[in-house]
C-alpha cells in the first residue's frame, strides 16, 4: 500500500462516547438483551443490522471468515441458511464449535456469540426457502457455491437454464444441498465502546442451562 494509506491506517483514532453497559442495566437473559440491541440497531437506520461475521475452524486448524446474515434468533440459537456444499459448511462438518460477530458501527456496538452448530431440520429449511424471492431460491439451484467456475459467463448461463427449467412450476423447491444451521450459544458477549478505550464488555456464559455474567477487562 502507499505510504499516505499506512499512515491513515495507523494515525485514525475515534472516540467511544455515545453510550454505556452497566451490570444494573442490562437484560439478565443474553438472548432478550440482543433482540434490544439488534432493535435499536435497526430504528437507527441499519437496513443490514443482521449481518454478521460467521467464523469457523475446519480440521487442520485453519480459520475462515465470511459475512451471512441471521435469519431467526431466540432461545435455542441463532440460524442463519447456506450451501451445504459450501467451504463454510464443510468446516462445519469437521468442526461444529464456530462463532457469530455482530458490529453496528453507529451505536458502538459488537456482540460475539460462541457455541456450536447443529443442521436444522429440512422442515425448517424448507419453510425458510419457500418465503425466499424466486430469484434467490433460482440461484440456489444455479450456484455451486465454493466451486472454481470458468468464467461469470457460466454462471449467469446456469442461472438462465434454471429459470427455464422452472419458468411452468409455481411452487419452486428446494435443492438437496441447501438449508439452514442453528448456532446453539455457550458464551455471549456485549461491547459497548466507551471514552479513552475503556470500553464496557459483559460476557454471559451458559453453565447448566443458568446464564452467568462477569466484567472483562477492556
Amino acid at each position: 500500500m502507499n505510504p499516505e494509506l499506512n499512515y491513515r491506517i495507523k494515525s485514525d483514532r475515534q472516540e467511544y462516547q455515545m453510550n454505556f453497559l452497566l451490570e444494573s442495566t442490562v437484560l439478565a437473559d443474553p438472548i432478550n438483551q440482543f433482540g434490544l440491541w439488534l432493535q435499536e440497531a435497526y430504528d437507527a437506520g441499519d437496513k443490514m443490522a443482521n449481518t454478521m461475521v460467521l467464523s469457523t475452524v475446519d480440521a487442520e486448524y485453519i480459520p475462515s471468515s465470511r459475512i451471512v446474515l441471521l435469519k431467526d434468533a431466540h432461545q435455542n440459537g441463532f440460524s442463519f441458511f447456506t450451501n451445504y456444499n459450501s467451504n463454510k459448511a464443510k468446516s462445519l462438518n469437521q468442526n461444529k464449535h464456530a462463532s457469530l460477530l455482530f458490529f453496528w458501527k453507529d451505536l458502538e456496538r459488537q456482540v460475539m456469540v460462541v457455541g456450536k452448530v447443529n443442521k436444522l431440520s429440512k422442515e425448517e429449511s424448507e419453510a425458510y426457502f419457500d418465503t425466499r424471492p424466486r430469484d434467490s431460491q433460482l440461484a440456489s439451484w444455479a450456484s455451486n457455491q465454493s466451486e472454481v467456475i470458468g468464467d461469470r459467463d457460466q454462471l449467469d448461463a446456469s442461472f438462465f437454464y434454471y429459470q427455464k427449467k422452472f419458468e411452468t412450476v409455481a411452487h419452486i423447491p428446494m435443492p438437496d444441498y441447501w438449508g439452514g444451521y442453528i448456532l446453539v450459544p455457550s458464551s455471549i458477549e456485549f461491547w459497548q465502546g466507551r471514552e479513552n478505550r475503556l470500553n464496557d464488555r459483559l460476557l454471559f456464559t451458559s453453565e447448566d442451562g443458568k446464564w452467568n455474567l462477569n466484567r472483562l477487562s477492556p
